[in-house]
């Protein structure tokens, strides 16, 4: 009891509880180079450097005006349902087999579609702590420039 309220003074004068664990933080980053190794043989068209920064940036933006289809069940079902914008999907997802039918289902659709090589990064952009092994970007005015 005593401890909840000392923790609740230091709040209030501006010092930090600093027990928190974050090793996120300490987790080395990867090169694309590397990245690129871990991708699948199907991962085709694969996303440049530039592109893939710039995808994950417009995911990010996406995330927050919540135009966002996550996930392989979500996305297969919106693009069923006629759903307009576009697919990012991550390269290094295994089995494989869970993600080999979009590509087909988007070329139908003339939905444009590109692959990114880690699916922890695109979770990252999608804004949740999961990785991701597939969004649908849906078209919006805020970021249709990118």
């Amino acid at each position: 009891m005593a401890r909840s309220k000392d923790k609740k003074k230091d709040a209030e004068n501006g010092e930090a509880d600093d027990t928190k664990d974050d090793s996120r933080i300490d987790e080395p980053t990867v090169d694309y180079e590397e990245l690129v190794k871990r991708v699948c043989a199907i991962a085709k068209p694969l996303a440049s450097r530039k592109l893939t920064k710039r995808l994950y940036k417009t995911v990010k933006k996406a995330s927050k005006a919540k135009s966002l289809r996550r996930g392989v069940k979500e996305v297969a079902k919106a693009l069923r349902k006629g759903e307009k914008g576009f697919v990012v999907i991550a390269g290094d997802v295994s089995p494989i087999d869970v993600i080999s039918h979009i590509p087909v289902v988007c070329e139908d659709n003339k939905i444009p579609y590109a692959y990114v090589p880690s699916r922890l990064d695109l979770g990252a952009a999608s804004q949740t702590k999961r990785p991701t092994s597939i969004v649908l970007v849906k078209s919006h005015e805020d970021f249709k420039d990118n």
